[in-house]
């Protein structure tokens, strides 16, 4: 046996490893994608307006959340925003907003305040109904005890909320972490 034959015989098994390799490979991505959903028999999806039914009411922030869900879907998969009749529906009310101290100082002034948002959601997948649910994701910001949520400080509690919220109702509906 020579070593041109040894060689010859190793290179059609590493082709063969390398075929198999590559098709697996190929097989996966089509369960898979980089945003952690599987896959979907959805074309559209829908988000309907999610009203504040909060006791303390936070003008606009109806809006904004309806509007991040709806930028977060579209950046995250490949299904069409539409305004009636989705495959997916998304729809619910925002439940709770409430801002409370956390911790005090000796003479008893709030040193750390928090803003807590509770928003209910209802989804609804019209291909597969077993996915269906309805709960609250609810998430909060801390702040300095001597300002209040308004302007700069609201803006950057709602990012930092909205965008842990709509990241937990998209994970529920389409990742399934």
């Amino acid at each position: 046996m020579n070593i041109f034959g040894f060689l010859k015989r190793m290179m059609q098994k590493t082709k063969f490893l390398f075929i198999f390799v590559f098709a697996f490979a190929l097989n996966s991505c089509g369960v898979y994608n980089f945003t952690g959903t599987g896959k979907i028999d959805a074309k559209t999806f829908q988000v309907n307006y999610f009203q504040n039914t909060a006791p303390l009411i936070e003008p606009g922030i109806d809006r904004t959340f309806t509007q991040r869900l709806q930028n977060l879907i579209q950046d995250q998969t490949n299904l069409s925003l539409t305004n009636s009749n989705g495959d997916l529906v998304y729809e619910g009310e925002i439940t709770d907003y409430q801002v409370s101290p956390m911790t005090a100082t000796a003479d008893q002034q709030a040193s750390q305040s928090r803003l807590s948002i509770t928003v209910k959601v209802k989804f609804t997948n019209k291909k597969k109904e077993e996915d269906d649910f309805e709960k609250s994701f609810s998430f909060y910001d801390d702040f300095p005890g001597n300002s209040l949520p308004t302007g700069a400080q609201l803006t950057k509690s709602l990012d930092l909320i909205f965008e842990r919220i709509t990241q937990d109702v998209f994970n529920a509906s389409l990742a399934k972490w």
